[in-house]
C-alpha cells in the first residue's frame, strides 16, 4: 500500500519514530432482501492485499481533515470500484505496533464501519490489491488479515453497540 504524502512529509521530520495514525476498516455487507435471491448468509466484500497476499476488508489511513465515514466511503471506492454507505461504527480498536521492513514504526487506531452495499461491480481498482470479490460470511478465504475477522464479526452483528478493543 503506498504511503500517503502527508506521512512521507512527517517521516522527513521525525525519521523512523513511532507514529499514531487514524485508520478505517470498511466492512461492506450485502444482505439478502429476498431468501430466493441470495444465500441465507450475508456476503462480505473482500480484497486480497498485494503486499502480503492476505484477504481482508477494505481499509486505509484517514487523510488530514477527512472524517472517518468519508474515509471509509473513499477507501471502498478507490480499492474496489463499489459504492457503499456507512451504517454504523461497529468497533474501535488498536491495531498494535507495526514495524515495516524499512524500520518505520506505526500504531493504527482503527474505526471499523458496517457498510451497506449501494452499487457497482467489484473490481481491482488500484495497485493495493490483486483480487476483489463477494464472499459468504460463513466461508471467508485464507490467508486472512489478522485483525479483520474480529472487525467483520462486529460489523455483521447489525444493530449491536460498538465494540471497543484496548
Amino acid at each position: 500500500m503506498p504511503t500517503p504524502e502527508f506521512i512521507q512529509d512527517l517521516r522527513r521530520d521525525i525519521g523512523k519514530k513511532e507514529l499514531l495514525l487514524p485508520a478505517v476498516t470498511a466492512v461492506v455487507i450485502r444482505r439478502a432482501d429476498d431468501a430466493a435471491a441470495m444465500p441465507s448468509a450475508p456476503e462480505v466484500l473482500l480484497v486480497k492485499r498485494a503486499d502480503n497476499g492476505d484477504w481482508g476488508a477494505t481499509s486505509g489511513i484517514m487523510e488530514p481533515g477527512e472524517g472517518p465515514a468519508t474515509a471509509a466511503v473513499r477507501e471502498v471506492a478507490e480499492e474496489t470500484g463499489v459504492v457503499a454507505r456507512p451504517v454504523r461504527v461497529a468497533s474501535v480498536s488498536d491495531h498494535g505496533l507495526v514495524i515495516y521492513p524499512n524500520g518505520d514504526r506505526c500504531r493504527f487506531t482503527d474505526i471499523c464501519f458496517e457498510m451497506e452495499y449501494v452499487s457497482g461491480a467489484p473490481q481491482v481498482a488500484d495497485d493495493e490489491s490483486t483480487q476483489v470479490g463477494w464472499f459468504s460470511s460463513e466461508a471467508l478465504p485464507e490467508p486472512f488479515t489478522r485483525h479483520h475477522r474480529q472487525r467483520i464479526a462486529a460489523a455483521l452483528n447489525s444493530g449491536a453497540p460498538t465494540t471497543f478493543d484496548a
